[in-house]
């Protein structure tokens, strides 16, 4: 950053006309970190696109070593999520193991996407040292990481399956998907999938200019006959090359095409499936579940699955993927989720400020907690990067990941619910490279092999103590640390009130400031997301807040500011441009 700006100044006097909010109280505030194993602990580096699993490489369960999960735990972890554990549709042959390689013209990449799933009883044989002893080690991990005090979190794919589905490790008595279908009907309350009848699959072509290796393009033949409905909602034998044609959709006794007619009397035949998947992985140790494309399956089933679940372990976590703010509420209150996503609130409201689009405005975040989440804020999982959105770094994004700090402390603070950091995020990831499927889309690929450069760096060929980090990198890292551990330790956070500063005198719009307190603790948290202005406040703290308690000194918890001899409990507020500062006064 540039030393000299245009100076803002605000000056806030009192209190007045704020909106007050008392959070509910909650006994932790759980931080999660995202990985994906196939990635995480990879460390070759020739990233040949569309490269082999010999050519790339690929990280192993063992590979998340006790150091590797000292180094995510300092970061403030209290839940790692391990994305693509479960065995997915892949171009790798594990012929020897009774795992043969699936038709590439129903894989996207090398390695395959983590949501097409092809046996929901086992683990991807990639992930593995000893393929024969796969779930063995994933056992082992999982020990791993709750003797560290932390606790593990697996991907659930409720709405599709890989197109070549069939589980080889299934326990006894358990009929596969499909089994018994009647394929001369559209539907069938006791199908599993939904069928195109007296029509054959036809593989959609690939796009003008989309890298495919030679070996794809030779592949034999996929043949499918009748076709089965397409993950997303297709109910063609011909999806697009841009739908989830690799996928097959499941059949929750929802008749789609026809008004949407529910049979959900007897209980359907894919939610006592998928009840046994969960309490199966359940058993093995998971303590919780990111659900995918929760929206996509009946309410009535996540009513039902969710407390059948939790019998067996009360203290699972149940986290779904859904993006219509519309429907928050009936997913936490009937559906029984414990969270939801917050992508179309908060994250897009922030991605605006950190790029200082146009059309950016701090106003986002009052609407996230004013109306959107109003009631359940503390059910909503707040994020800047995952698996599906572009790396903060990357030119299409921001270029840079300190823009995003100010955007972090929001995510982290404004609510007692839970915050996630990606892999990679906290070094700075760029997400750069065309690796395969994806091409260059400023993420880091989940369908191919892949060195992931940054991380590697922390990685530091297995001793996960930042060795190659740059000295910008370490710095990064650090605030990260020193935030997340202060927002998931902080009561004011958890279950502290919310008052805002008013938008009043000369504040712009990309700025923001509130504070979060409990009898024991307060906090004003002050953001700027303005790329020009610094921000000035005399900001007095008004006696609702001070409760007797005469304000005197104050303190940023991420940086080394201290105030000391403060008169009329004012605190005085100077924060630069694009970033942000936690007080405790």
């Amino acid at each position: 950053m540039k030393n000299h700006y245009r100076t803002l100044t605000v000056f806030v006097l009192l209190f007045s006309g704020f909106i007050n909010r008392s959070m509910a109280q909650q006994q932790e505030k759980i931080m999660i970190y995202q990985l994906l194993p196939r990635l995480f602990g990879n460390k070759q580096q020739s990233n040949i696109p569309y490269g082999t699993i010999a050519q790339n490489g690929s990280g192993k369960f063992n590979d998340i070593t006790d150091q590797a999960l000292d180094g995510i735990k300092e970061l403030g972890t209290t839940y790692v999520w391990y994305t693509g554990v479960i065995s997915h549709a892949t171009l790798t042959d594990y012929s020897q193991a009774g795992l043969p390689a699936n038709n590439a013209q129903v894989v996207k990449g090398r390695a395959g996407s983590p949501y097409a799933v092809r046996d929901y009883y086992d683990v991807d044989p990639d992930l593995s040292v000893d393929v024969d002893h796969r779930m063995a080690e994933f056992e082992a991990l999982i020990k791993r990481t709750h003797e560290k005090g932390l606790k593990v979190i697996i991907d659930f794919v409720p709405n599709h399956v890989a197109r070549q589905y069939q589980s080889r490790m299934k326990p006894s008595g358990i009929k596969d998907f499909g089994e018994g279908d009647d394929v001369k009907v559209a539907f069938s309350p006791a199908n599993d999938y939904y069928y195109v009848p007296g029509q054959d699959f036809v593989v959609p072509a690939p796009k003008s200019g989309q890298h495919t290796p030679l070996s794809v393009l030779q592949q034999v033949h996929y043949a499918e006959s009748p076709a089965k409905a397409t993950g997303n909602n297709v109910f063609s034998a011909s999806p697009s090359v841009d739908d989830w044609y690799e996928t097959v959709k499941l059949n929750y006794g929802v008749d789609e095409q026809n008004g949407a007619k529910q049979y959900f009397t007897p209980t359907p035949v894919v939610w006592i499936k998928m009840r046994d998947i969960l309490v199966f992985w359940t058993s093995k140790g998971v303590d919780g579940f990111r659900c995918d494309m929760a929206e996509m399956v009946p309410l009535a089933f996540w009513n039902w699955v969710i407390p059948e679940v939790k019998k067996v372990k009360p203290g699972l976590i149940f986290i779904g993927e859904a993006y219509d703010p519309a429907t928050y509420k009936s997913f936490l209150t009937t559906g029984k989720f414990d969270y939801l996503y917050d992508k179309v609130g908060l994250y897009d409201g922030l991605k605006k400020l950190i790029r200082s689009e146009e059309q950016a405005d701090v106003n986002d975040i009052r609407k996230v907690w004013q109306q959107e989440s109003a009631g359940f804020g503390d059910q909503m999982l707040r994020f800047l990067e995952n698996h599906d959105e572009e790396r903060i770094a990357s030119a299409g994004f921001a270029g840079q990941a300190e823009l995003a700090l100010p955007a972090m402390v929001v995510s982290a603070t404004l609510s007692g619910g839970p915050v996630m950091t990606y892999f990679g995020q906290e070094v700075g990831e760029p997400g750069r490279g065309a690796e395969g499927f994806g091409g260059e889309d400023n993420r880091t690929t989940i369908f191919d092999y892949w060195g992931i450069p940054e991380h590697q760096k922390w990685m530091n060929n297995g001793a996960f103590d930042g060795g190659q980090l740059g000295a910008q990198q370490k710095e990064l890292r650090n605030y990260y640390k020193r935030l997340l551990q202060f927002a998931g330790g902080a009561e004011a956070v958890a279950s502290g009130q919310l008052w805002e500063i008013p938008a009043g005198g000369n504040m712009n719009k990309r700025m923001y400031g509130y504070v979060r307190y409990t009898a024991n603790q307060r906090l004003l948290i002050l953001v700027n997301f303005d790329r020009h202005y610094r921000m000035e406040s005399q900001v007095q703290i008004p006696a609702e807040i001070l409760q007797n308690r005469p304000l005197t000194t104050a303190a940023d918890q991420l940086s080394d500011l201290k105030l000391t001899e403060l008169k009329d409990n004012t605190i005085p507020i100077w924060v630069l441009p694009m970033q942000a500062q936690i007080i405790a006064f």
